[in-house]
Parts: C-alpha cells; sequence; structure tokens
C-alpha cells in the first residue's frame, strides 16, 4: 500500500497544481471567482473606441477629468441588470451636486441585439446622465477582456436557442474609474443606494 502511494505521489501533485493553476486563472479573468480586489492595484481597465446610444463615436479620453461608474450589462437582461442600474441611480441622486463629478456608464455585452436607439431607449429610464455604449462584436471583446469581465451566451426559450432566442450570462460588477482614466476601486456585490452613496463620497 506504502509503495503504491510512493508511486502516485508525483501523479497527484501533478493533478493538484493542474487544478490549483486553473483557479488561479478563473480569478484572474472573473472578478467575482477567487479573489476579491477592491482597489486599483491590478491592471484592469484601459483605452476603448465604442459608440454610443446617439450614435456617436466615444472613447474613454472624452471622460477624462470626471469619475466613471461603469457596468457591463444588456438591454434584455430581465432581473439583475436594471436592478444594479436603478441602484446606481437612486445613489447618485443621494449625492446631490457631487454626482456630477460622475457619469454612469452601462457598455453592453450583447452588441448583436444592442443598437444605439436601443440603449437610447433604456438608459433614459436611469436618467439623463447615463450614457450608453455599444460597438462592434470585435470592440466590445476587447473591453471586456481589458475589463476582465465574464459575459457567455446561453441560448433560452422552448426551442432552446434555436429559434435564436438566447440570454447572456455575465459577472455583476461596477467599475469607478478616476479623471484619469484608471480604475479605483469595484464593487463586486450589489450594494444598497445608501451604502453606495456613501462609499462614493470617500472617493470622488
Amino acid at each position: 500500500m506504502l509503495r503504491n502511494s510512493r508511486v502516485l505521489m508525483p501523479y497527484l501533485l501533478v493533478i493538484a497544481a493542474l487544478v490549483g493553476g486553473f483557479l488561479w486563472y478563473q480569478s484572474e479573468q472573473v472578478p467575482r471567482m477567487g479573489r476579491v480586489v477592491s482597489t486599483g492595484s491590478i491592471d484592469v481597465g484601459g483605452a476603448f473606441k465604442l459608440t454610443d446610444h446617439l450614435g456617436q463615436p466615444r472613447s474613454d479620453a472624452d471622460f477624462r477629468g470626471r469619475y466613471m461608474l461603469i457596468y457591463f450589462g444588456f438591454t434584455f437582461c430581465p432581473d439583475i441588470c436594471p436592478t444594479t442600474l436603478a441602484v446606481v441611480a437612486e445613489a447618485l441622486d443621494k449625492l446631490g451636486p457631487d454626482a456630477k463629478k460622475i457619469v454612469p456608464v452601462l457598455i453592453t455585452i450583447d452588441p448583436e441585439r444592442d443598437t444605439p436607439a436601443v440603449l437610447a431607449d433604456y438608459v433614459k429610464a436611469f436618467g439623463p446622465t447615463f450614457v450608453g455604449l455599444t460597438g462592434t462584436t470585435e470592440q466590445i471583446k476587447d473591453v471586456e477582456k481589458k475589463f476582465r469581465v465574464y459575459a457567455v451566451k446561453r441560448p433560452t426559450g422552448e426551442s432552446g436557442g434555436k429559434d435564436g432566442t438566447y440570454g447572456v450570462d455575465h459577472s455583476n460588477v461596477l467599475y469607478l474609474v478616476g479623471p484619469d482614466g484608471k480604475m479605483i476601486h469595484f464593487y463586486t456585490e450589489t450594494l444598497s443606494p445608501d451604502d453606495l452613496a456613501k462609499d462614493l463620497r470617500t472617493k470622488v
């Protein structure tokens, strides 16, 4: 028995290393998995060139001098996206004049359906300061990678997606980007409007 254990030990160590590496990789890709990082001490975020809900080209440079509170979601999202954006809207209302320092931004993870017109109709429900951003599939994938966003299509409906219906499973993270374009904080749990407003007051 002891001899068998010694023979198997190298294989067990290799398996353990592979599992550990996989979990580390997942924690790097999805902020909600593994480690919880709440500061800008890791490389998250970066430059982007997208199209806003008015059909105008927008880049990260257009927001310099103001904070961005960025959320990655989609307009067909049934619950978590509108809930999170409603929390953001209420939190900004509670900030009063300080809310002018922050631009709330929705970057779609569903560019196929979320055209500028669709985004325009959607973001106006949360407030006049909200900005919706979309782009080509390649542009969206690029910004998702930079912000380490998890987003995967999932077939839905009675046909199992054969009729083209689908949802998108995705991470639920709010990113606070500073006036210099660098991420300074992110929220990995849905906060109450009061808690979010309280924390934003300490950072903007």
